[in-house]
């Protein structure tokens, strides 16, 4: 069975540099449920993204002698 997903449809146009320029944002329409478990999926990956950078300027800060 194959999920069809729907999205909502923010159109938004502008003006720059003469030309007309179309912007369609698609935002995905989740159950609550399934948008949590997504929110939980992203704060753990950025999580772990940020806890690298971290610990990797912790360790450099920490080497200097002053």
């Amino acid at each position: 069975m194959q999920n069809v997903m729907n999205y909502h449809s923010e159109v938004t146009t502008a003006q720059m540099g003469g030309k007309t320029i179309t912007i369609e944002s698609l935002t995905p329409i989740l159950t609550p449920k399934e948008r949590e478990r997504r929110k939980k999926e992203i704060e753990k990956r950025l999580f772990d993204v940020f806890s690298k950078y971290r610990d990797t300027k912790t360790t450099k800060t920490q080497s200097r002698v002053f």
